[in-house]
């Protein structure tokens, strides 16, 4: 039996604990919540992120990139414009097709941080085969860049069981969810910059961590514009190794 739950993308299926991570979205500058999704003191467990601490008006930038659609350049051009940090979630694929922009993004100061090797859906593979995804990643980013470390991690699709949390962990890594979204990976459904920035600005609270695809053209020419207004209404835009807390976003 599968449970959607109202105003949220959340996936719960009753086959032993295998969730397809989902959010009830800010409004009015509140913050997002998980509460009503049941995987909350999952998350907590192993020391998951979805938001930062409440308390501050920090913003977390992070895009996915299992492939490249030709607007990371211009996403990057931008952050470097106006000195925004960000973490990049590359798969094996982006790793091997993308080796200039992987350098780029370590040069001018970006986290790039690990969307497994072939884009499973790890909560169907064995400890060992999840390790081998992400060391793989990891190697090959190292390779290219000089990157020595990866501490973060983006379950592909948002799909994710206790295993792959522990495991995840126990290789060092910190599983990195979201509390601001919308549906921007669609290469076929693009609608416009303002499309892409109204849908980002009616979400922001304090500590939001922000998903968005790089290969979307509206996040690439919104990207300027949603920096100047987040900054306007009085957020910072940090890196997420500063970031230290738990789901809650409590200290």
């Amino acid at each position: 039996m599968m449970l959607m739950v109202s105003g949220s993308q959340a996936i719960l299926a009753e086959d032993g604990g295998v969730y397809h991570f989902g959010f009830k979205k800010s409004k009015n500058g509140e913050p997002a919540s998980i509460d009503q999704e049941g995987f909350k003191e999952l998350l907590d467990k192993h020391g998951a992120l979805f938001l930062g601490d409440q308390r501050q008006k920090n913003l977390y930038l992070t895009f996915d990139n299992g492939y490249e659609n030709g607007y990371t350049a211009q996403i990057l051009d931008v952050l470097k414009e106006k000195k925004v940090p960000a973490v990049f979630f590359v798969t094996g694929h982006y790793v091997k097709d993308q080796p200039d922009l992987l350098k780029r993004m370590v040069n001018e100061g970006h986290i790039i941080g690990n969307h497994s090797w072939s884009h499973p859906d790890m909560s169907k593979i064995s400890p060992e085969q999840i390790a081998d995804e992400l060391t793989q990643v990891k190697e090959a980013v190292g390779m290219v860049t000089g990157q020595t470390t990866m501490n973060f991690l983006r379950p592909p699709r948002g799909i994710f069981n206790d295993q792959m949390l522990r495991v995840s962990r126990e290789l060092g890594y910190t599983s990195v969810f979201w509390s601001v979204a919308y549906k921007d990976w669609d290469t076929k459904q693009q609608k416009g910059a303002k499309y892409a920035f109204d849908h980002v600005m009616a979400q922001l609270h304090p500590g939001a961590i922000i998903l968005l695809h790089s290969v979307s053209k509206d996040n690439a020419d919104a990207m300027a514009q949603i920096i100047d207004e987040a900054r306007r209404q009085g957020y910072t835009f940090q890196s997420l190794d500063g970031l230290e807390l738990g789901i809650t976003g409590l200290p």
